[in-house]
């Protein structure tokens, strides 16, 4: 990228007069510089090493010294606003065409095997960069506005309304799911019923957008996960136990993961977990906490079958978990 395009895209401030005039990759890590970056100084005192590894720029925040006058010294209100104008370049140039979608969608669509030109993404920043940064001309991007800020996108699409009950499900536990869909049948996913229209919310996308695809096993998500325990709250493998705590760190999905739970296990004690709120008006079987030492309390102190844990995920639990592995048993 040249200087000038780079200084008139971020509307940034060159400091000097350098001997270069343009960079040949934008860099975070400074032990990662080689002759000819750009890197930017998210760790000012990383800036020496960025110079001593041939850093032809430095792009930063806050009063700095030049220690290299031949090198370009750019200032920048914000960094990650600059790298927010550039991507936003980027994808008008690569024409790419961007999808929101909503979390879980997203998350499944991590898990299905895909074409090149089809690109999600979630992360920080820095790591989104580095993926759009060199993406293929006029892929497919899908994204979470919750997760990614749709401003780096010129124009952003909504994923098309999907058709009623493309997927046939055959047989089905709370957690596991065998399914037909294109006449293919899917036999054991690891994927809960409760997913199963913002799957068929993902792949009439994949159809409509005309995007090539091919499942694969389904892995837990963090979202309605479950994790097999005994009365002592020890992890044991999926499936072994009859006491299984479900857990959803977006509390928007509560409800309809309440009615689910009643409707598909009536037959089960189940106690639900969830955030102190003074609005809110609990009914039996309902807990609320305010601090993540009080759900272990309430874990221990009541019995269940299952326990439904709003607001946190499974690392609340006191020892690491270990990987759990879908346990292959005959209907």
């Amino acid at each position: 990228m040249r200087l000038e395009n780079f200084l008139a895209l971020t509307q940034a401030a060159l400091l000097n007069e350098p001997c270069i005039y343009s960079f040949e990759n934008i860099v975070f890590e400074a032990s990662k510089v080689k002759r000819g970056d750009l890197f930017f100084a998210f760790d000012h005192d990383d800036i020496p090493l960025a110079v001593q590894n041939g850093a032809y720029g430095i792009v930063f925040e806050n009063k700095t010294d030049i220690i290299d006058p031949e090198i370009a010294w750019i200032r920048v209100d914000s960094l990650d606003t600059a790298l927010k104008k550039l991507l936003r370049f980027k994808m008008i140039e690569k024409e790419v065409i961007a999808y929101e979608c909503n979390e879980i969608v997203l998350k499944l669509s991590m898990q299905v095997i895909t074409e090149t030109n089809f690109l999600p993404i979630k992360g920080d920043l820095r790591s989104l960069f580095k993926s759009l940064w060199d993406i293929e001309s006029r892929s497919i991007v899908l994204f979470c506005p919750a997760l990614t800020d749709s401003a780096i996108f010129a124009t952003v699409k909504t994923m098309p309304k999907r058709p009623f009950a493309p997927i046939e499900i055959m047989e089905q536990t709370l957690f596991e799911t065998s399914f037909i869909y294109d006449d293919i049948f899917y036999e054991r996913q690891l994927i809960s019923p409760f997913f199963i229209s913002y799957l068929e919310e993902l792949l009439h996308f994949f159809k409509t957008a005309k995007i090539n695809y091919k499942l694969k096993k389904f892995t837990p998500i963090e979202h309605f996960e479950a994790v097999f325990t005994n009365k002592k709250l020890e992890v044991k493998n999926f499936g072994t136990s009859d006491k299984v705590l479900i857990f959803e760190p977006n509390v928007s999905l509560i409800d309809s993961q309440i009615l689910f739970l009643k409707r598909h296990a009536s037959w089960a004690n189940i106690i639900f977990i969830v955030p102190s709120s003074p609005e809110d008006e609990r009914s039996e079987n309902i807990f609320t906490y305010k601090r993540e030492k009080d759900i272990i309390n309430i874990l221990k102190s009541n019995s269940f079958h299952f326990a439904l844990v709003a607001g946190v995920d499974k690392s609340i639990l006191n020892k690491p978990l270990p990987k759990q592995t879908q346990l292959i048993m005959d209907f």
